[in-house]
């Protein structure tokens, strides 16, 4: 009887060891996000950003593909959950671009959160929604 008990007890523990890690998320940016950046003539209004996270910065790409948008400097602030994303481009003529986006992560809880504020570059700029897939 005490043996089945034992066994009973470790299966408690086990499933509940796989249940916790199952939940966890890891970062609250890492993953993929798609969505609008409004009024974007030179790369168009749909964006696709991946970002990740190495445990100390994070990283990614805007529009992966043919138009790779290497990221540069990425923050999250868990202050106000505020998001700060700095990449360089370019245009469709090859003249450099540099872009700032910054926004809030709403929904932060559900795992399909999204990223809404704004973005700009030299001369343009305007809304900007990702949501994470």
């Amino acid at each position: 009887m005490r043996i089945s008990t034992w066994r009973l007890v470790s299966a408690l523990l086990v499933l509940g060891t796989v249940g916790a890690a199952s939940a966890q998320e890891g970062h609250p940016l890492k993953g993929s996000w798609i969505g609008t950046w409004e009024s974007n003539e030179t790369h168009g209004e749909f964006v696709l950003v991946v970002l990740d996270w190495d445990g100390e910065q994070i990283s990614g790409i805007i529009n992966p593909g043919t138009d790779n948008i290497e990221i540069g400097a990425a923050t999250l602030d868990p202050a106000g959950w505020t998001v700060r994303i700095e990449a360089d481009g370019e245009d469709r003529d090859g003249n450099a671009v540099h872009y700032m986006i910054e926004g809030t992560i709403e929904d932060l809880e559900l795992p399909n959160r999204y990223i809404t504020g704004t973005w700009q570059h030299g001369s343009g700029g305007g809304d900007f929604e990702i949501r994470r897939q």
